[in-house]
């Protein structure tokens, strides 16, 4: 399965959400059964430094959603970044890669 890119938008100091839905190559929806998400975002793909997205997966519609609070927003500086989903299966162990993309904080003025 080929990577999609999707760029995203994150309001500095603002709630972020987006959901994603993900397909396999033929258009039918992506097994999400026994599966969990990691998402992070950083400055530079070997950065130490990251920022953690909240997931959740609603299985029945292929559709994974990444949030962060405000609380976490308004601490990440303004600018370019990083971010990728990764799922773990957890009866094969199997890590699959399902987005990535690059991700624009913008900042805050209120």
């Amino acid at each position: 399965m080929a990577v999609p890119a999707v760029n995203i938008t994150i309001e500095q100091g603002a709630d972020f959400a987006s959901t994603f839905t993900i397909t396999n190559s033929d258009g039918s929806s992506y097994n999400l059964l026994n599966t969990s998400a990691v998402a992070k975002l950083k400055k530079f793909p070997e950065s130490d430094t990251s920022f953690s997205f909240s997931t959740s997966i609603t299985v029945s519609t292929g559709k994974i959603t990444l949030s962060m609070s405000n609380s976490v927003t308004s601490t990440i500086p303004s600018g370019r970044y990083y971010y990728d989903i990764l799922l773990t299966n957890s009866v094969s162990g199997l890590k699959t890669r399902v987005i990535e993309g690059m991700a624009f904080v913008s900042s805050s003025i209120s």
